[in-house]
């Protein structure tokens, strides 16, 4: 059962996307998506919201998840989100074992 969780950051003169750089270029990203358990950490600008920046986090269990949260890439995050003045809006998901039903197929190109 994977775990998704999308956060949009939103800040002032563009630093959602100052902290997104610095989380890159400080290579933040790159220790997460080498934990074990992470599925996917990646960072979308949407059309309509300069100011806001997406996150998807997908992490393998909700035991994953735990470990990252405790650890001392998460102080890393922390401070940095403080630095830029980041607020947050959050949603969670939780995957369906079953995978996408055969009537919604149809809609999909592969």
């Amino acid at each position: 059962m994977a775990i998704t969780i999308n956060i949009y950051y939103t800040g002032l003169n563009g630093n959602a996307r100052k902290f997104a750089e610095e989380m890159i270029a400080k290579g933040v990203v790159e220790d997460i998506r080498a934990k074990d358990g992470n599925l996917q950490y990646e960072y979308f600008l949407p059309m309509e919201d300069q100011e806001t920046i997406l996150l998807i986090d997908k992490w393998k269990n909700q035991e994953a998840l735990d470990l990252h949260h405790h650890s001392t890439v998460m102080k890393k995050i922390l401070d940095l989100r403080e630095k830029y003045d980041l607020h947050m809006r959050v949603e969670r998901y939780v995957s369906d074992e079953a995978g996408i039903p055969e009537r919604d197929k149809t809609f999909i190109k592969e």
